[in-house]
């Protein structure tokens, strides 16, 4: 499989939730509650494409297959905008942009709060996402994009906290995330 073909197919992968959530607002089929509901999916899928972004080396590693590198940059953007579309969401259409609950929201929630400082974080790791920042930061770009780890134990905490008694997803996503930080501390070992 050619190196186009394979990002065509997961490009297209990424944005299937996304066409699907429209589809459904156009066709009115988004549950009783739409709001949340576009909510929910949106943080859903951009912590889904941060954690395979995240598993793009290991997976390097493991089968020692070079073309999926290709992928990460794409990966890492789509889960940007899906997380990005999440706040938008929040903003426009929860709290309708009023600001006087919005803060407030913010500051005392704390699934609120990690969450829109793990959104913070994103906006540096996207922009400086191309080759030519690669160049112009050096060896400072790699430990810049480490905070992705951060952001993504931010994201299931957010996750984890907001649910209100089924936590069986975000414990998955925790413990998958804990998988990836294994291998991350296996490669780096000694022993490794």
């Amino acid at each position: 499989m050619s190196k186009g073909f394979l990002k065509s197919i997961v490009f297209l992968l990424a944005l299937l939730p996304l066409l699907l959530l429209i589809r459904g607002f156009f066709t009115n089929d988004l549950t009783a509650n739409p709001v949340e509901y576009l909510l929910r999916q949106t943080g859903y899928w951009g912590l889904v494409l941060l954690l395979l972004a995240l598993a793009v080396t290991p997976v390097r590693r493991l089968f020692r297959w070079k073309k999926i590198v290709s992928l990460r940059r794409m990966l890492g953007l789509f889960s940007f905008a899906y997380i990005g579309l999440h706040f938008l969401i929040y903003l426009f259409l929860d709290r309708e942009l009023y600001w006087d609950e919005i803060i407030p929201d913010i500051v005392k929630r704390p699934y609120i709060t990690i969450g829109f400082s793990a959104f913070l974080a994103m906006i540096p790791l996207a922009v400086t996402s191309t080759k030519g920042w690669m160049k112009r930061l050096g060896k400072s770009w790699q430990k810049l994009h480490r905070l992705t780890y951060a952001v993504a134990v931010a994201g299931v905490v957010h996750f984890w906290w907001q649910v209100k008694a089924d936590i069986r997803q975000p414990a998955l996503f925790a413990v998958i995330l804990l998988i990836l930080f294994a291998l991350r501390l296996k490669r780096k070992s000694p022993a490794g």
